[in-house]
């Protein structure tokens, strides 16, 4: 498969040794920009391409390789986060296409919200989707992200119908997306999904919330509170 070694993209960081964001040990690439504004992000400081520095695919992948064996040993591979990677469709694209002619396993971790042009020139070179569900309902999914709720719907029935294994992330916020009837009706409208393979339900935190100071943004969520152990697992019993 000829891939666009040149293809250049702005990245935020690279972290090696993941083990959270797909499957074994991983290298995660963060990308720098993103056109969400989550209420809850705790890495405001992807938002701006401005802030990332510029690499082609081949100096992505030639960092990947040095951990080639950790990734056969593990299962594991290059996991693409952000900001949001599919801000940067032609890099992205790009850089997942050089991973499979290396024989590198891709986990894209998204929010799902690119047009579906995009999404279509994407998936079919993603071995894991990781796809960030902000809520289910329309109006409260516009309030956390600025965007609509229909874009990660249509790109998680695009991967199951290219079959594309998914992971679906939910963050639990108290005050936020925490109303037990919305959960049901997400967690009844996933089941439709064979390609699902695991629902995780993170509990928000509060890690990221100095960078909103440092960066001086007013970070909305000053006051809310992680939720409360009992609570967590009830959510993951409904989605269970």
């Amino acid at each position: 498969m000829a891939y666009d070694e040149n293809a250049l993209g702005f990245i935020h960081s690279i972290y090696t040794g993941g083990m959270v964001d797909g499957p074994g040990i991983r290298t995660v690439v963060f990308l720098a920009g993103c056109s969400l504004r989550c209420l809850y992000c705790h890495n405001p400081d992807t938002w701006y391409r401005m802030r990332g520095n510029s690499k082609t695919v081949a100096e992505i992948l030639t960092e990947a390789k040095k951990y080639r064996s950790f990734y056969k040993f593990s299962g594991g591979g290059i996991t693409i986060s952000g900001g949001e990677p599919a801000d940067q469709p032609y890099f992205l694209q790009e850089l997942l296409k050089a991973c499979r002619e290396n024989n590198i396993h891709t986990t894209l971790d998204t929010s799902g919200c690119a047009d579906i042009e995009t999404a279509t020139e994407i998936l079919p070179h993603v071995d894991l989707l990781l796809l960030d569900i902000k809520a289910f309902d329309a109006e409260k999914y516009s309030q956390i992200t600025s965007q609509k709720i229909e874009r990660p719907l249509l790109t998680l029935r695009h991967a199951a119908e290219l079959n594309i294994p998914a992971w679906i992330r939910y963050v639990l916020v108290p005050g936020l997306t925490d109303d037990l009837n919305e959960i049901r009706e997400l967690s009844a409208f996933l089941k439709q999904f064979a390609n699902i393979e695991k629902i995780d339900v993170l509990p928000f935190h509060k890690h990221g919330e100095h960078k909103w100071q440092e960066l001086g943004y007013d970070y909305e969520l000053a006051d809310t509170q992680p939720p409360s152990e009992e609570f967590l697992s009830e959510v993951q019993e409904i989605f269970k």
